[in-house]
């Protein structure tokens, strides 16, 4: 016989993290909702990888205390009591003093960009928006080589549409002063090719 999963309606942040689901598989909490994570294509792997590598070497070159973590869970600031969405990759500046089950703090979130999951990554981002301490957020596309890039203006508020950034074009993150040219990011993805 095959069990089924059996998903909750509705829950809350300290719900959701109580809960065990089988199968090891990501899920996040969007508006009190539980939502399964696909798997990354390789494209997507490979783009995470890259730049979590690029983002670690150059942090650990300046002896930051910065570091940077995959896919962690972070809790926007808006209904915060229904919602921990997970990122493809954050750098946080804060102190590690005790394990989080919550990225507390993050200055820089990266959503790579799937054609499969636009709407979502994209509501994702727009609820990082409203975590006080990030930045900047960089979404990168892995069907193309492209990225928009939004961040946060002086006066704490985010500009209407995000930068475009184009091949040829260089990523600078101005929060962990992290320069590069785009087409890095693509280094071990079919698209460097192109």
């Amino acid at each position: 016989m095959i069990a089924v999963l059996k998903i909750p309606i509705r829950m809350t942040v300290a719900e959701f993290l109580a809960w065990n689901p089988p199968g090891g598989q990501t899920w996040q909490l969007v508006d009190g909702e539980p939502q399964a994570m696909a798997p990354a294509n390789r494209t997507h792997g490979a783009i995470q990888n890259e730049l979590g590598r690029l983002i670690s070497n150059h942090l650990a070159e300046r002896k930051s205390h910065c570091t940077a973590v995959t896919t962690p869970g972070v809790i926007p600031h808006v209904q915060s009591d229904t919602n921990m969405r997970v990122p493809d990759l954050a750098v946080t500046c804060s102190a590690y003093e005790t394990e989080e089950t919550a990225l507390t703090d993050p200055v820089l979130l990266v959503e790579i960009l799937s054609p499969s999951n636009q709407a979502e990554t994209w509501a994702n981002v727009w609820a990082y928006t409203t975590i006080p301490s990030v930045h900047e957020i960089l979404v990168v596309e892995a069907a193309t080589v492209g990225a928009e890039l939004l961040r946060r203006n002086s006066d704490g508020t985010w500009p209407k549409q995000p930068v475009r950034i184009e091949k040829g074009d260089e990523v600078t993150l101005e929060c962990i002063g992290f320069r590069v040219p785009l087409t890095s990011l693509y280094r071990t993805t079919r698209l460097a090719r192109s």
